[in-house]
């Protein structure tokens, strides 16, 4: 059995076909790991929600901030940005059918010394403290009063960690952290704005996984949210959005032997940040 895992999808639907007929990837021997934002922005995005959905469990999928935007906008607590590319999910005849699989995902997933997250860990939380963070939202999301959880997950505010955090402020942090942070202080203070290349980020502020001793740092994490960071492979970090949204080629890493896939991006979209 071979493992897959696949930099941010985001609606590019033809692309993420071409992957997975590029790597081979048979479901009934491999598994796909897929780092969150399967929709929005580009052409496809209930095209790849039916397929990553019909690989069954031989999908594994963390949310990211743009499939969290999907189900509250579908709420009704959220309204559609300008640039989103939703519509057609929210027509769609098997809407009520798509949006419970998407609400049932996870935020982190957790296998034999890898840590699979949309964005980041903040740099207090292990990969076990992280993982009982994350089933925290995840029973918020799939309990009877998610509606209120999505409308209450949106803002800035706190910024950073604390032990004492309760109620959605506490539930707001761990949304933040695992599905839209990219750089923190040492003491793992957010900075949400950010989106640009790593020689440009702001004083007193890195990368969260070049956080000194953060306490994740044995496990190696798969993510993907910073198309400007682009590929980045070391030891302990696997990044893999590789902007294919914005003109950059969808990437796949087997993880066992770190072999990569590409394939380039057919139809790039403006870039609106």
């Amino acid at each position: 059995m071979a493992i897959y895992a696949v930099g941010d999808v985001q609606g590019c639907h033809a692309e993420l076909v071409q992957l997975l007929d590029r790597i081979g990837f048979d479901p009934a021997a491999d598994r796909l790991w897929l780092v969150g934002d399967l929709v929005n922005r580009g052409p496809g995005s209930l095209e790849v929600l039916r397929l990553v959905k019909s690989l069954g469990d031989s999908a594994i999928t963390v949310l990211g901030n743009h499939d969290l935007h999907l189900l509250a906008v579908a709420e009704g607590v959220a309204k559609l940005n300008r640039n989103d590319t939703l519509d057609e999910i929210l027509g769609a005849p098997d809407r009520g059918e798509l949006l419970l699989w998407l609400r049932n995902q996870r935020l982190l997933h957790a296998q034999d010394g890898y840590v699979l997250v949309h964005a980041g860990l903040l740099p207090q939380w292990s990969v076990a403290r992280a993982g009982s963070l994350a089933r925290e939202v995840e029973t918020a999301l799939r309990g009877d009063d998610y509606v209120t959880f999505l409308g209450r997950m949106y803002g800035n505010a706190p910024n950073n960690w604390d032990d004492d955090l309760t109620g959605y402020k506490r539930l707001r942090v761990i949304v933040n952290a695992f599905t839209r942070m990219r750089i923190c202080t040492e003491k793992g203070e957010m900075e949400y704005n950010f989106k640009g290349e790593v020689e440009n980020i702001p004083p007193g502020y890195m990368p969260w996984f070049d956080v000194p001793n953060r306490a994740s740092r044995d496990a190696t994490a798969i993510v993907g949210h910073w198309s400007a960071l682009g590929l980045l492979i070391r030891k302990n970090i696997v990044a893999l959005d590789t902007g294919c949204l914005w003109g950059g080629p969808m990437t796949a890493i087997r993880l066992e032997d770190r072999e990569l896939f590409q394939v380039s991006c057919r139809n790039p979209v403006a870039k609106h940040w």
